[in-house]
């Protein structure tokens, strides 16, 4: 075998190993929207294991036809936040059945799909500032900062402050610090596979602390009484019906897009927007059957990019590994919160230096955007958070006599979250 042909098939074989662990980081990054998600799902009226099985089918699904149609190294999960919002307000807050909620999925993700395979969508990604679509990448990223802080155990709620510092003599504490501690120095140091050495470590960690409940294993039981949903539409001549649908689908059409927008852009690949944005819609499309909220690209993808994935090969490990996770749903809940938080906290990180993008130097055209950064941790809401945002945005052009520049898009847009805020907040 002539030396050339050998060194390009050890240059292969490394390739597909460093997506190989790629793969398997971005997994192990967003595993934890199994038990999540399925707890949050079994509020709004199903089992946890209907839950948890649903999260694994649309995650398996989605993730794959991202690896293999759009050829990049991205996984759909049901987005926190948006799990919140069907469970909380669609289904809790409204007197919407499941059943009736999945339709407002259906809808939602129908005018997603439209913007993806029609101009609505270049409309739509023109009319909204690159200020509001950074301002969004940078929100998430403090909100993932927040929840990884919270999983450890370093930020508490406070007694007389919003939040405080937690208590540093507590065991869980002290994992959650030596794990995060163990993976900024991985991370710093550019070690292979950091993320994965991270969580595999920080359990290490948990172990020897005593901190994790290895009774687990033992307490789900896997009887599922559904695995196809049928959405059901008999709520459709009701107004609380199609309130629920405009947050909804605003939301995935422009957390997407920020989400998107802001990891291709690390990959240096925006040539892939159209395919990526599209596969997410349709992927959308498909929890409505199989019963749960719908699936974004998961912000922990910066995980998958920091670990050298460059390909759909990552995407469709992560799929496998994904479907794969019904084999061991009784052990899931084992990997400690403390093995997965500096992750959260270190892609948050990542997320969170869009911030340079932002027009810093104009502060009447930041304004809106930092509202956005703002907003969304501290009222721990993607939809609240965007809203200010979107909303501030007009009164700001007008303040300046700029009211010219406004796409009529955008003025819709902003007032039909201003009139979402109205319904909401005045109980109609």
């Amino acid at each position: 075998m002539p030396y050339s042909k050998h060194k390009s098939d050890l240059q292969q074989d490394g390739k597909f190993r460093t997506e190989m662990v790629a793969g398997i980081t971005g997994y192990l990054t967003t595993v934890y929207i199994v038990i999540i998600n399925g707890s949050i799902l079994s509020e709004a009226g199903i089992s946890l294991e209907s839950g948890m099985i649903a999260t694994i089918l649309a995650s398996f699904l989605g993730t794959l036809l991202m690896g293999l149609f759009a050829k990049l190294p991205l996984i759909l999960i049901p987005g926190m936040g948006i799990n919140a919002l069907f469970a909380y307000s669609i289904v809790g807050g409204t007197a919407l059945t499941f059943q009736e909620g999945l339709a407002v999925v259906l809808i939602a993700a129908l005018i997603f799909l439209l913007t993806a395979f029609t101009k609505l969508g270049l409309i739509l990604k023109e009319a909204v500032p690159d200020s509001l679509k950074h301002g969004i990448t940078v929100g998430l990223g403090f909100f993932l900062i927040l929840i990884g802080l919270e999983k450890s155990g370093l930020v508490v709620s406070g007694d007389t402050s919003v939040i405080a510092i937690g208590d540093l003599t507590s065991p869980t504490v002290i994992v959650g610090i030596s794990t995060l501690f163990l993976a900024i120095f991985l991370f710093v140091k550019n070690i292979p596979a950091n993320f994965l050495i991270t969580m595999v470590g920080g359990t290490l960690i948990a172990y020897f602390f005593g901190i994790i409940d290895t009774s687990a294993g033992s307490s789900v039981d896997l009887n599922v009484d559904q695995l196809i949903f049928i959405p059901s539409f008999s709520a459709v001549d009701d107004l609380s019906f199609w309130l629920a649908v405009f947050p909804l689908a605003m939301i995935l059409i422009f957390e997407n897009m920020g989400l998107i927008n802001g990891q291709l852009d690390m990959l240096k690949r925006n040539e892939s927007y159209s395919k990526a944005y599209q596969v997410t819609a349709f992927s959308t499309l498909t929890c409505a059957f199989f019963g749960t909220s719908p699936t974004v690209s998961a912000a922990e993808n910066t995980a998958v990019i920091a670990s050298k994935g460059r390909t759909g090969k990552a995407a469709i490990i992560a799929a496998v590994l994904f479907l794969g996770t019904i084999l061991i749903i009784p052990w899931i809940t084992m990997i400690p919160d403390t093995a997965i938080s500096p992750i959260l906290i270190i892609v948050g990180m990542l997320m969170a230096q869009n911030i340079r993008q932002l027009p810093l130097e104009n502060l009447a055209d930041s304004i809106p955007a930092l509202l956005i950064v703002v907003m969304i941790p501290f009222t721990y809401s993607i939809a609240e958070g965007m809203a200010f945002g979107f909303i501030a945005y007009p009164l700001v052009k007008l303040a300046q006599g700029k009211q010219k520049e406004l796409p009529v898009t955008l003025i819709i847009i902003s007032v039909l979250f201003l009139f979402d805020f109205i319904m909401k907040f005045t109980g109609v």
